[in-house]
């Protein structure tokens, strides 16, 4: 952006107003599958493996097509792909809401995905292009923030309410009237063509990025599956040998799709990287307490839904201090706050049990709620701060890969972490039951794969109906704790990233000059 282009476009609120309602479609599409999890389960009697699919679904196709998508508005029009996303996005929502299968409906949440990768990173990547740096694009990029993470949040609630009235499919069609009020907005307040890039697409690097995010997101959700540990650990080599070859390409295509001079750079890879693991630990702590909530606390799902009201809360109020902080004391100071508030409440919900109180679980989701908007609102500027305008799109498709990528990872090993619990736990208590003798193997199969599962079993065999039920909920409960204790270590550890290795505010701010 030129030294005497306007600090913010024409009409600045309601272009604002268009691209924080664009991104809200994405977030709803997100968090809608969660809350609908038991009904969609109990409707197919899915494995708890085919619900993570479905629970990451959106995540996974958002993950796999972000990077490549991004450059690809960054080339042709930013706005014309998000044009196509808003439509696309009803198209997948309508299959996702009448899907006669569980398959069909992870393929339908992935193709939702997609469609969101068209039109989520150009909506940061275009408050990036249309307002010059300094507090103003700041404050933008933090409403982004914080309305996108409360959007994750309230479309869990919002499921919960319709779930109340209709059948499992209405979820997926709450995105459907966001989409086309935004696609409108959008059309009618948003520049086109502003600060694009003339520069060939590196087709090749968009293919091994998305085969690359692909295999690594499905590898982490069976590579601790029952049954699917050969295929979740041939996965993950395929997506290590991919990415090793995404790396490869840009380091020698002549126009790359994620410029390495500029992702080398500390301002860049850390709040990627660390900002990745905070996010997703919002979303994956949301993706297994939704389903504690329901199974062991016997929440309905209107109750589930509104039980994370709080961490909404907690999004909304550190918005503004959020922005404030970054500004006053730089990325790292303000992510590791953040980081304290996410640890917090994960230890919250590792004390989590049958029969606690609402107010530990509320605290909980306010602390998580509060870290992410900190978290997301540093990460996201330090990223874009560091980026030339005219590659912005990277910097945004790796913004949005936080929350993608890393809720998408972070709900797969949580939820991989949850069945693996909780099949081993049910096993345990076959094992120690007088009539374990008289349990098929079918039968113990069916009673290990999912809570949904289990309650079918329970059904047919009325006369153990309340050992079954009892022991369903003790096992779920023994896998979340577990997934829990992991998400933990894994928020310290991007926290011992941020103190070792993110800049300083002033060597930050040296690095950002020396750079752009």
């Amino acid at each position: 952006m030129s030294a005497d282009a306007p600090d913010a476009p024409a009409r600045a609120p309601l272009v604002l107003a268009a691209l924080v309602l664009a991104a809200v479609v994405c977030n709803i599409n997100v968090a809608s599958a969660t809350v609908a999890l038991p009904e969609v389960g109990d409707a197919f009697g899915a494995s708890q493996t085919l619900l993570n699919l479905v629970g990451v679904g959106t995540g996974l196709g958002l993950s796999i097509s972000v990077l490549y998508l991004g450059a690809l508005a960054d080339r042709y029009g930013r706005k014309q792909l998000l044009i196509l996303g808003l439509v696309l996005t009803v198209a997948a929502s309508v299959i996702a809401a009448a899907a006669p299968s569980v398959e069909v409906l992870i393929a339908a949440r992935v193709f939702t995905g997609i469609a969101a990768g068209m039109a989520y990173p150009t909506t940061l990547s275009l408050i990036t292009a249309l307002w010059s740096p300094g507090p103003g694009r700041t404050a933008a990029i933090a409403l982004w923030a914080s309305v996108s993470g409360v959007a994750s949040v309230t479309g869990s609630v919002i499921a919960g309410l319709v779930l109340e009235v209709a059948w499992w499919g209405a979820a997926f069609l709450l995105a459907v009237p966001v989409a086309i009020a935004g696609l409108v907005l959008v059309i009618a307040v948003v520049p086109s063509h502003v600060n694009e890039s003339s520069e060939p697409v590196d087709h090749a690097g968009g293919i091994l990025s998305a085969l690359g995010i692909g295999s690594l997101v499905l590898g982490a959700n069976l590579a601790l599956a029952p049954g699917e540990q050969a295929l979740g650990v041939l996965l993950l080599v395929a997506s290590a040998l991919l990415l090793v070859g995404f790396v490869w390409r840009q380091s020698r295509a002549p126009h790359p799709l994620f410029d390495l001079s500029v992702a080398r750079q500390r301002p860049f890879w850390v709040p990627a990287l660390s900002g990745a693991i905070a996010v997703g630990g919002l979303i994956g702590a949301i993706f297994v307490g939704e389903q504690f909530m329901q199974n062991v606390l016997g929440y309905d799902p209107m109750q589930a839904g509104f039980a994370v009201v709080p961490a909404a809360a907690g999004l909304l109020l550190m918005a503004p201090v959020s922005a404030r902080l970054v500004d006053a004391r730089g990325t790292r100071a303000t992510m590791l706050v953040g980081y304290a508030c996410v640890l917090a409440a994960f230890v919250t919900m590792l004390a989590w049990r049958e029969g606690t109180s609402y107010a530990l679980v509320g605290a909980g989701f306010l602390a998580l709620g509060a870290g992410a908007a900190l978290v997301m609102t540093a990460s996201s500027r330090s990223l874009t701060g560091i980026t030339p305008v005219t590659r912005v799109g990277m910097a945004s498709a790796t913004s949005d890969l936080q929350s993608d990528l890393g809720g998408s990872l972070m709900s797969s090993v949580l939820g991989a972490i949850l069945a693996a619990g909780f099949s081993r736990s049910f096993a345990a208590a076959i094992e120690s039951s007088s009539d374990a003798a008289s349990i098929g193997d079918e039968v113990t199969r069916a009673l290990q794969a999912s809570y949904a599962s289990a309650l079918h079993v329970a059904e047919q065999y009325p006369q153990f109906k309340d050992e079954i039920i009892e022991a369903a909920r003790a096992s779920l409960q023994a896998g979340a704790i577990g997934a829990y204790a992991v998400g933990s270590t894994a928020i310290v550890i991007g926290a011992v990233l941020v103190v070792l290795v993110l800049p300083s505010h002033d060597d930050e701010l040296a690095l950002v000059t020396t750079t752009r």
